[in-house]
């Protein structure tokens, strides 16, 4: 930091000049909707390498000194929440401005990122979702040992929704958590839950009313006008298709049983 305190000028001057050295184009592929990339780190490329593509990009994803600021800034202000003081290499800033870029742009196209840990069991797909810190993975976790071979993890963080005609699909996305489970994979969405901390395990349905706030405060919202109208859109066709579920669970096996009967008993799927 100079004495004028401008430590972002002079990382945004470095990240140009990185620009100038080293700039990395490509093209992937995220919930069937093919974009190109325009940054600065060839970690970037690598971190995406399963979703690369030769296709025709339907947009472009730059990113540009001005969203790094913006993405430095947000990561700073969450710092300050939390008394934390951290700092953020330029990879870190790329990887993270991509990820906003693509969740703004995608909206577009009927795609929408969420919050949670997605898992396929005979090819439908199932979301937990829930506030950080709830079990969400440990959750899917139970899924993969009561399933075995039945069951894969399409992502663990940010699945995408596309929103369609006849359905909600379930897309993987590099962005798969902690632990990197995921895949570049896709199977139809049967239904979400939303998870809670208990001694005994228990599901029950909820309505339309109580699931609309949970899907949205997990989902990714705009604040751009005509992009937040397309979100809450696809949100309320999501509530119309796709059934919730609330879940009271512990961290025994039996509470992977308890979420698949509840989530199956229309057809009689127990096990």
């Amino acid at each position: 930091m100079n004495k004028c305190g401008k430590q972002s000028s002079c990382t945004s001057a470095l990240y140009s000049c990185t620009m100038q050295q080293n700039n990395v184009t490509f093209r992937i592929k995220l919930a069937g909707v093919p974009a190109e990339i325009r940054c600065r780190q060839e970690e970037t490329r690598t971190f995406l390498h399963d979703w690369l593509t030769e296709e025709e990009p339907e947009f472009i994803c730059e990113v540009t000194d001005d969203r790094i600021d913006m993405v430095r800034s947000n990561l700073k202000a969450e710092d300050r929440k939390h008394g934390a003081v951290r700092e953020y290499s330029l990879r870190y800033l790329e990887n993270n401005a991509v990820h906003a870029i693509l969740a703004e742009k995608l909206v577009d196209y009927g795609v929408l990122l969420t919050h949670g840990s997605a898992i396929c069991v005979d090819g439908r797909a199932y979301i937990f979702t829930a506030k950080s810190g709830t079990g969400k993975s440990t959750h899917a976790g139970l899924w993969r040992e009561l399933f075995k071979e039945r069951a894969f993890m399409i992502n663990d963080d940010k699945p995408l929704l596309k929103v369609g005609d006849t359905g909600v699909m379930v897309y993987g996305t590099p962005w798969n958590g902690k632990h990197g489970l995921g895949r570049n994979a896709c199977a139809p969405l049967e239904a979400i839950a939303y998870l809670n901390r208990a001694q005994n395990n228990r599901a029950e349905r909820m309505s339309a009313a109580e699931a609309y706030p949970v899907l949205v405060q997990q989902s990714y919202s705009s604040k751009d006008a005509g992009t937040l109208r397309k979100i809450l859109d696809m949100e309320k066709r999501i509530i119309q298709t796709v059934p919730f579920y609330r879940l009271w669970c512990n961290m025994e096996p039996e509470a992977a049983c308890t979420a698949w009967n509840a989530m199956n008993s229309a057809k009689n799927a127990s096990v």
